[in-house]
């Protein structure tokens, strides 16, 4: 299975909350699963501390989503082409930002119960 990771907040020396969550958790579910390839969509250079083995595919996308404006062009653009060039059979995002006119299987996580309070 190809599975399209959202791994914009990798982000190195700065992992807090979300980025340390993802780096976490994929860490150990790439390294558990080498029969799936995983693309960790990126936008800004990535550092290879985040390619956790063979089966972790870095590609780096524009633009470097820090703003409202471009976290709408990253997910609603970038990612849906990204989904499309490489064959991606799952979207997963930590952040819980999805693509919205994606035709495949998303999976968004929010990592963090506080907003139950």
């Amino acid at each position: 299975m190809r599975i399209g990771v959202n791994a914009r907040l990798l982000l190195p020396n700065k992992l807090e909350g979300i980025g340390r969550f993802t780096y976490e958790t994929l860490k150990r579910i790439t390294i558990q699963h080498p029969e799936h390839e995983f693309y960790f969509f990126f936008d800004r250079p990535y550092s290879n501390e985040f390619v956790f083995g063979n089966n972790v595919i870095p590609i780096e996308l524009f633009p470097p989503a820090r703003h409202p404006f471009l976290y709408y062009w990253f997910f609603h653009f970038s990612i849906k082409k990204a989904i499309k060039k490489y064959k991606i059979d799952l979207f997963l995002s930590t952040d819980g930002y999805l693509c919205p006119s994606a035709t495949i299987p998303q999976i968004g996580v929010i990592h963090d119960l506080a907003f139950i309070h």
